[in-house]
């Protein structure tokens, strides 16, 4: 057979499909089809991870001028008719209007997944010198007050997969947050592991959550929680610091885990008196908020950390030159310049804040540098962990929003 007898028959056998297909099409129902979230998965995957939860305060609870807890319900007049689940031990990424500017942060959930059935998150903040968000919740925030959060981030969470069967937890300051949701878990049956909790605080008056965490250990024989107390000595307390030898005094036989939330000057202690025993690195977890990094106090820092520079940002197509202090994050800059960056975890891990540098040279203090491979060949950051050595020019991904804000006006 000829190649022009060939090619005939194959555009035959292609006009036979089409218009087989639209014969088939013209088949077809005239009714309206389903909007996507009729369908059950779909509706399952938004009710689990929506783009914004809108939430109000219900009730607060005051430990002090400088630590409160926040119970959060549904805003149902502005849309969110229930609760996102989580696993104990994620966070949310709250926005805070102060003066105009959103500023976002991220605080870990206190209350146990169970709860969200109960209708409510618990957060618990402490205030921090210098840190705008908690000064202006703890001042500002009562009963009634509305704002936008994230859905649940986060993995620091028991993965049976990855983890041990028993959990050391080492927890400072508000870093008992994600562990007392951890251990109510535990207790109301909704987490397979055990957990020893080592509490390290200045005196017992400052270990919150101490009574209610102890109260679930006599019913429960999968928490145990030591207080680890460095200025006072306390009869059933540790005295000092978490050292290799007291997690091997409350650490069982074989495999566990050490997942640890406080303060960064408790990591750089606890993670050198880690290395000691010799632990598997899978089984070791921090949960890092990124509020304040020093890249003055890490020894390859190269600047001059009292000098000042310009940052030109551009998002969503609008470019803006800011200033930006040596030792002032990208992401804090962009934030007191009022141009409302993405966020999330604020520690250089969940990837949101990803940004292309365009022009500048940057510091990324090591130790938070959660960038891909691909990121550092082709010139991505994060600019929450970012500082600038020189001038710089960035391109920062809009928010969902401003993009679908992008549409509607393209759309008119």
């Amino acid at each position: 057979m000829s190649k022009s007898n060939i090619s005939k028959l194959s555009r035959l056998g292609l006009i036979k499909v089409i218009l087989n297909r639209l014969s088939n099409i013209g088949k077809g129902s005239d009714k309206e089809t389903k909007d996507l979230y009729d369908y059950t998965p779909n509706k399952l995957a938004k009710q689990l991870h929506p783009t914004v939860q809108h939430l109000k305060v219900v009730e607060i609870e005051e430990f002090s001028k400088d630590m409160k807890s926040f119970y959060l319900a549904p805003n149902i007049k502005k849309g969110t008719q229930s609760l996102a689940w989580f696993s104990a031990g994620q966070y949310l990424s709250i926005g805070v209007d102060i003066n105009g500017k959103v500023f976002k942060r991220p605080y870990s959930i206190a209350s146990s997944p169970a709860d969200t059935l109960s209708g409510y998150y618990m957060l618990t903040i402490k205030r921090v010198e210098g840190g705008i968000v908690s000064q202006y919740v703890l001042d500002n925030w009562k009963v009634g007050t509305e704002f936008d959060a994230s859905a649940p981030l986060g993995d620091f969470s028991y993965e049976p997969l990855r983890d041990a069967k028993t959990v050391i937890g080492i927890a400072g300051g508000s870093g008992i947050t994600p562990f007392r949701s951890l251990a109510k878990a535990i207790y109301e049956g909704d987490e397979p592991c055990s957990l020893v909790l080592l509490y390290g605080s200045r005196t017992y008056a400052d270990a919150v959550f101490s009574d209610d965490i102890e109260k679930m250990a006599k019913d429960c024989d999968k928490i145990k929680l030591v207080n680890v107390l460095s200025n006072e000595e306390k009869e059933g307390c540790e005295s000092g610091f978490i050292t290799a030898d007291l997690i091997k005094k409350y650490a069982p036989e074989g495999d566990y885990s050490i997942f640890m939330c406080g303060p960064q000057a408790m990591y750089n202690f606890a993670d050198k008196e880690i290395e000691k025993l010799k632990i598997r690195r899978k089984f070791v977890r921090h949960e890092l908020f990124g509020e304040f990094f020093h890249p003055e106090k890490n020894a390859d820092y190269k600047g001059n950390i009292d000098e000042k520079f310009h940052l030109t940002v551009t998002i969503a197509g609008v470019t803006t030159t800011i200033p930006c202090d040596a030792n002032t994050s990208l992401l804090r800059a962009m934030e007191a310049a009022g141009l409302n960056p993405p966020s999330d975890c604020r520690s250089g891990r969940c990837g949101w804040c990803h940004s292309k540098l365009l022009s500048g040279d940057v510091y990324i203090p090591a130790s938070v540098d959660g960038r891909r491979l691909a990121d550092k060949e082709f010139g991505y950051i994060h600019p929450c962990c970012t500082f600038p050595l020189s001038d710089l020019a960035i391109d920062v991904p809009p928010m969902p929003k401003e993009i679908e804000k992008k549409k509607e006006d393209a759309a008119k």
